[in-house]
């Protein structure tokens, strides 16, 4: 007989290794009362108020967020980040409208663009060579692409990125406002960016720092059940009912209240708890970083010997976001986070290339950030130094032949990926996570894609296609195009 999956979860939770990864309750902060939920998971009757059409207690909770954060308006998510992200796109730009969007976005915006027959001018940040990963989108980039395309409906991008890196939100928002156009930021990775968390380090919230859509994943760093997110509204450029109107689209018309009670107790223990919470998670980080500058072969971004200085890409990073590069001591991410997991008791976010990244929180046990400093040090004391080779992964788009929305829907036929360069993908490849497409449908297959898969693999990570499922192969559009 099967396993019941609440059998397999109690038997992994049982035996599993400390989480640096998300939810962002880390199993030990639980504002909701735990998961034996039954007797209230209730619906729509009288006195629970209706998530699309709140007027009493879920109005209220959502008020108290919106104070919380300092928005004009909010909405609770229980669809994560995709939907809040699905919805404030579509908002901001009408069907068929040219959207900025930064190319280091999460693959729902991309399924947004696709899903509205949008035509992307995509913003592609530097690439930070030692670590491998997108820099800041600066403002100079978005203030050249507005000057080059007046028509473009709305600026997307994400901050944080997935390891981290800040942009200048608010020069940014500056430079929209005054072309009359809005800001979608995709903060899924800083909810915990609260008026509250700025004298602990935390600064340079999308809200503070004035765009007018903000997506908030309070399930990734704050303590919050799994899908819980927010959809934060500034200004007037963009119509909180066409909000509402879009999120009765994309997100379920049967909200989980179990979510909802989770999400609302984590504003009140953030709006409560703040000082208490954040200060702590300072110091543990400032520990940790400490203890990161004696590591030789090992570097950690940001942290340690490794400053901001030393990326001239950056505008700012997230200390929360522990990034491990191992390419100086001959280690993979895969290889490390083998090692943290079976060694150390450690699981890990992500491992991806060279790079391993461990994500922090609020509810950190207050030991856990000084034994993962022990663990890498035991692991840099062991390494055999070997030339550090450039991190995988990153490539520019290939041209686009085609909207995303007209590729998906052309006939296709699966090629060695190899034998594929020329051809128009059919197709999304990513690493998830993080979840970042390095193509998407319509573009040209470039040396450059077919050289960062094979990079990949090599180094362990495990890519995803959304069509092809033979190994080694890409699916491609024939004919190349409508």
């Amino acid at each position: 007989m099967s396993q019941s999956l609440l059998q397999a979860q109690l038997e992994a939770c049982a035996r599993a290794a400390y989480p640096l990864h998300m939810p962002g309750h880390k199993r030990r902060c639980a504002p909701a009362p735990g998961l034996s939920c039954a007797a209230w998971d209730t619906t729509e009757v009288p006195g629970t108020d209706d998530l699309h059409d709140a007027d009493g207690i879920l109005a209220q909770a959502m008020a108290r967020a919106a104070a919380l954060w300092g928005s004009r308006r909010c909405w609770f998510l229980v669809g994560g980040s995709t939907c809040g992200l699905l919805a404030a796109i579509r908002a901001a730009a009408s069907w068929g409208s040219e959207i900025l969007c930064a190319r280091n976005c999460h693959k729902s915006v991309y399924h947004a663009i696709e899903l509205c027959g949008l035509r992307p001018v995509w913003l592609t940040p530097p690439v930070d060579r030692a670590f491998g990963v997108y820099g800041s989108l600066s403002p100079a980039t978005v203030a050249d692409a507005l000057a080059a395309h007046p028509g473009a409906a709305c600026v997307v991008l994400t901050s944080p990125t997935y390891e981290g890196v800040l942009s200048d939100i608010a020069a940014i928002a500056d430079l929209c406002h005054d072309r009359g156009i809005p800001l979608v930021v995709d903060e899924a990775h800083g909810a915990h960016y609260l008026p509250a968390a700025a004298e602990y380090g935390w600064q340079g919230g999308a809200v503070a720092a004035g765009a007018d859509l903000v997506v908030q994943s309070a399930h990734k760093t704050l303590p919050s059940l799994t899908q819980t997110a927010l959809l934060q509204l500034n200004g007037t450029r963009i119509d909180p009912d066409e909000v509402e109107r879009q999120l009765d689209v994309f997100e379920t018309s049967s909200p989980s209240y179990p979510l909802m009670v989770s999400l609302d107790g984590c504003v009140t223990q953030m709006a409560q708890e703040a000082p208490a919470l954040f200060a702590p998670w300072r110091e543990r980080l400032d520990r940790f970083s400490a203890a990161a500058a004696s590591l030789k072969h090992l570097r950690v971004l940001c942290h340690g010997t490794d400053t901001l200085a030393a990326h001239p890409g950056f505008f700012a990073h997230d200390s929360g976001k522990i990034l491990v590069n191992g390419a100086a001591a001959g280690l993979t991410g895969g290889e490390m986070a083998r090692i943290l997991r079976t060694a150390y008791g450690f699981e890990t976010e992500m491992a991806c290339g060279y790079n391993l990244l461990a994500m922090t929180s609020v509810c950190d046990a207050p030991d856990a950030l000084d034994r993962l400093a022990r663990a890498l040090l035991a692991l840099d004391a062991r390494a055999v130094p070997a030339p550090a080779p450039e991190s995988p992964g990153l490539c520019p788009p290939g041209e686009a032949v085609c909207t995303i929305a007209q590729a998906v829907r052309l006939p296709r036929r699966e090629q060695p990926l190899a034998e594929a360069e020329g051809a128009v993908a059919a197709e999304y490849v990513w690493a998830y996570p993080p979840g970042v497409p390095l193509i998407a449908p319509g573009e040209r297959v470039t040396p450059a894609f077919v050289s960062a898969c094979a990079a990949l693999e090599e180094a362990g990570t495990a890519l995803h296609h959304t069509v092809a499922r033979t190994p080694g192969t890409l699916a491609v559009c024939h004919p190349a195009k409508p």
